[in-house]
């Protein structure tokens, strides 16, 4: 098969041609894509200066913390999470609200705010440090079925020997000191040797005593089998 090859005056003729049809249609597009590009380049500085601004009054949060003044960092932390909820600072403010709470003595209260950070947490990694934290808070409030079953939600990155720690706590506190035995031994088998809190888990491990072994043959079944020897 031939194929007609075009001379640069045909090709020129035919450019030319085309632009003056669709001019209008090129300039729309330059235009849209100046206007996309533009759009685009202020929303990333937008994005930028709401976050240095939430960055900003996280920091003062933390001031305030380490000053005990809690009424003022519950004020940042309220406009953090009205105002900059889409951001991490806004989480991190939530779980600092639970932490007052905690303080308090308030676990209903620290459950609000740590469900709140949940909700709201969009990195796995910190949907989990949330997530341990409020099945602590659940254990407290004396919920360990919700626990247990909360636990199984948690996004598997990083955690594993506090999650692994808070299941055996939950476990003890349904009475099923087997599986809890299990769940302590995991912890421990996740930490590394010098982990400062490695020496608890095993106290708890301790605790529960050796494993339930077999039971004794029954007196009636003990008798007929010395019988028959």
């Amino acid at each position: 098969m031939a194929f007609d090859v075009l001379d640069e005056h045909e090709q020129g003729e035919l450019v030319r041609k085309w632009v003056r049809e669709n001019w209008l249609s090129i300039v729309i597009g330059i235009g849209l894509g100046l206007v996309l590009l533009f759009g685009w380049q202020q929303w990333r500085t937008h994005r930028a200066s709401r976050d240095m601004d939430a960055a900003v009054q996280y920091d003062t949060l933390g001031a305030d913390m380490t000053k005990k003044d809690y009424d003022a960092a519950k004020a940042i932390a309220a406009k953090l999470k009205s105002d900059y909820a889409d951001t991490p600072y806004a989480v991190f403010a939530a779980m600092r609200e639970a932490e007052i709470a905690t303080q308090k003595g308030d676990a209903d209260g620290a459950w609000t705010s740590l469900d709140w950070a949940w909700q709201h947490a969009s990195i796995d990694a910190l949907k989990t440090a949330v997530g341990v934290n409020l099945v602590r808070v659940q254990l407290a409030r004396g919920k360990a079925q919700e626990s247990l079953d909360f636990l199984d939600k948690l996004p598997k990155n990083g955690f594993d020997a506090a999650a692994a720690e808070l299941r055996g706590d939950a476990l003890v506190a349904l009475g099923r000191k087997d599986d809890a035995r299990g769940a302590y031994a995991d912890a421990l088998a996740k930490l590394e040797p010098g982990a400062p809190n490695r020496g608890f888990i095993e106290m708890k491990l301790s605790d529960l005593g050796a494993a339930a072994t077999a039971a004794a043959p029954a007196p009636a079944k003990a008798d007929a089998e010395k019988k028959n020897s």
